[in-house]
């Protein structure tokens, strides 16, 4: 009987590494993501609850890198926080073992795919897909936006530095929409 192997949300045994121009496009298969929600009247529990167990909670429009746990806002009161896939496969219950019942929180792994996006100058690309203003947004924005037909999170770690969350099912549309704006920016 053949073994079950798995496969990136781009069907392939490795992660996915493209370049076109300066810019390097990255699955990210390393990453385990939950989403925490604060239950209603409980975001004090759920803030000291965090605090305690090293999960950031950032404002709005704002991502906070960490050890092991980095998160990014997503709506009121909701996060959706990132931590190592090899120490933390099983992100959701580690997460629901740390904050208790102040939170819900689900298990999101699975459900995207994470690309990081790595240029000198992002913009080029990035204007061409979104109508997120690169240029000026600070290190640490975090918002959804669509690009091409998609919803996506724009995470932008560092100038030349972007993580984009886009539906698993969907992989291979975002990584095709990514290419042609890069093809078109160089």
């Amino acid at each position: 009987m053949a073994s079950l192997q798995a496969m990136t949300a781009l069907g392939a045994r490795g992660a996915a590494v493209i370049e076109i121009g300066p810019l390097r496009i990255t699955e990210r298969t390393d990453l385990a993501l939950a989403s925490v929600a604060a239950r209603r009247g409980r975001m004090a529990d759920l803030a000291a609850a965090a605090k305690s167990a090293g999960v950031p909670l950032p404002e709005a429009a704002r991502h906070q890198a960490g050890a092991p746990y980095s998160a990014f806002w997503t709506a009121p009161e909701m996060w959706f926080v990132e931590a190592p896939y090899g120490s933390h496969e099983l992100i959701a219950d580690l997460l629901k073992t740390a904050l208790g019942d102040a939170a819900s929180i689900t298990e999101q792994t699975d459900a995207w795919v994470a690309f990081d996006l790595a240029a000198a100058d992002l913009a080029p690309v990035l204007e061409r897909l979104c109508n997120v203003d690169f240029r000026s947004a600070p290190k640490g924005y975090a918002t959804r936006t669509v690009m091409e037909h998609l919803g996506v999170y724009l995470v932008k770690l560092d100038q030349g530095a972007v993580r984009l969350y886009g539906p698993r099912s969907s992989a291979q549309s975002l990584l095709h929409a990514l290419e042609a704006a890069a093809a078109s920016a160089w």
